[in-house]
């Protein structure tokens, strides 16, 4: 699915949640839609799924989104807090699998995988359910629907990491060739599900380019080193910050730690005892600029 976007601008009252936005998402792209809370992320997603009425115009391959149920068959959405629902989650699979036309089987193998027990959890409401297992219910039922536009609000937040390698295994195959929008700050998401990024910041696009380059120059990296020598100031001038038991710390872009790590080895030599290097989980965007 082709989604392009013309002046779509979106007001509550006096608040302005989308100005003048102008996006063109290619068939089959993987965009991750970033920015801090109140950026827009939020309302420009429910206008793509026609759940709002937003000006400007937007566009889905090609022809003007007018009703919901134009899109409505062809996407799906996992949200970040799974509904508290009182039906059960067999009477939600049957409802769903009859409306989109898919086998409740085709639900039960995915969220097997994800490792939730259908047969198990079928009779329960799914309130009654745990978050992790909402969360594991929205996502096979989502990929068993084979849809043509994916949108993922930080879908596996609630995931053990076992849980979140085997999404991220059935995403690779179910949703190759659907267009994806996810809304995340986790960075083994990010990697592993997007090649496109675009950033939003008091509603307006400030980002729109390739996840690889956004990506290298924002990846923050912790390099903790332990150095017994007669001469720590060559940590000192680089930037490191002492701390107990003869451990140095200092936090670097993600590019500078290839060059700072061999570069402390080779100044520090056998005084170094330990070293360790923390990648961050997490995007930061409190400060996002306009790219």
């Amino acid at each position: 699915m082709q989604l392009v976007l013309k002046h779509v601008g979106k007001r509550f009252g006096a608040t302005a949640a989308l100005t003048d936005v102008d996006l063109t998402i290619a068939r089959g792209a993987k965009v991750a839609l970033l920015g801090p809370n109140g950026s827009g992320k939020t309302t420009l997603t429910r206008a793509l799924m026609g759940l709002i009425a937003a000006d400007g115009e937007i566009l889905i391959d090609g022809t003007p989104l007018t009703d919901r149920l134009q899109i409505a068959g062809r996407l799906a959405y996992v949200p970040q807090i799974a509904p508290q629902m009182a039906a059960s989650v067999d009477e939600i699979v049957r409802a769903i699998g009859e409306l989109r036309g898919f086998p409740r089987a085709a639900v039960a193998t995915i969220a097997g995988d994800l490792g939730l027990d259908l047969a198990q959890v079928g009779r329960r409401a799914m309130r009654a359910l745990s978050g992790g297992m909402r969360q594991k219910l929205l996502l096979a039922l989502a990929l068993a629907s084979r849809p043509e536009l994916l949108i993922l609000d930080e879908p596996t937040a609630s995931l053990d990491a076992t849980a979140r390698a085997r999404f991220f295994d059935h995403f690779a195959r179910v949703a190759a060739d659907a267009t994806v929008i996810l809304c995340s700050h986790r960075l083994d998401e990010l990697r592993a599900l997007v090649d496109h990024v675009v950033v939003l910041a008091e509603g307006r696009v400030v980002h729109d380019g390739p996840a690889a380059a956004y990506l290298a120059d924002r990846l923050a990296a912790v390099i903790e080193l332990r150095y017994r020598g007669p001469d720590p100031r060559w940590l000192a001038a680089a930037g490191f910050v002492a701390g107990h038991g003869g451990w140095w710390t200092k936090a670097v872009a993600a590019a500078e730690k290839l060059a700072l790590v061999p570069a402390a080895l080779a100044a520090l030599g056998a005084g170094v005892e330990d070293l360790v290097i923390r990648d961050s989980d997490r995007l930061e965007l409190g400060e996002v600029g306009h790219a």
